[in-house]
């Protein structure tokens, strides 16, 4: 299993995890998982997470920034197919808000979402899905109001397209063992 992690998490896991990190278990297990390649951090992710939150990603976890380029994964050669325009236009777009936009506003619009954080974490799965892979998306959006945006938010496509997506205290939840013996063997 793989986790692709978008930038709200990692801003919740700096602000309400690491504070309480003392022997930065938490820090190494996630840089661990990264190494390892079970949690997917991609070069659009690692680019945001060096300039929301005042920083404070890239300031309390170093390694978003300064990790192994190999483990950053590239997205740019995932391209959308005619299908994914079609939903796009169809099912992750707020009617409200395409009806009150221009048609050139709505193109400007999904070009930016297109190469946005976002749809390259959604692009990423489909793929990684498409090949075989058993992928789930980490985010802490939900899906309720898209701050008056065109597109909606990670969790409601992924739920169109039938995506596991969870937030970051269920992926803790799934991984509670193997912390707690990273926990052990740091105070031991």
């Amino acid at each position: 299993m793989k986790y692709i992690i978008d930038t709200s998490t990692w801003v919740s896991l700096v602000r309400y995890y690491k504070p309480f990190d003392f022997d930065s278990t938490i820090y190494k297990f996630f840089k661990d998982k990264i190494d390892k390649e079970e949690f997917i951090l991609i070069s659009e992710v690692s680019s945001e997470c060096s300039f929301v939150a005042k920083k404070i990603v890239v300031e309390e976890l170093d390694y978003i920034l300064s990790i192994s380029k190999d483990c950053i994964t590239k997205t740019s050669d995932i391209l959308p197919t005619k299908k994914f325009y079609n939903l796009l236009e169809n099912q992750f777009s707020n009617s409200f808000q395409r009806r009150q936009l221009e048609d050139y506003e709505i193109e400007s619009l999904t070009n930016d979402f297109i190469k946005s954080a976002d749809a390259r974490i959604i692009l990423k799965a489909m793929n990684d899905i498409k090949l075989g892979g058993d992928t789930t998306v980490v985010t802490e959006e939900t899906n309720t109001n898209n701050d008056n945006k065109l597109f909606k938010k990670i969790p409601s496509i992924c739920s169109v397209l039938e995506i596991d997506c969870i937030t970051l205290p269920d992926l803790i939840k799934i991984f509670d063992k193997e912390l707690l013996v990273e926990i052990k063997n740091t105070s031991a």
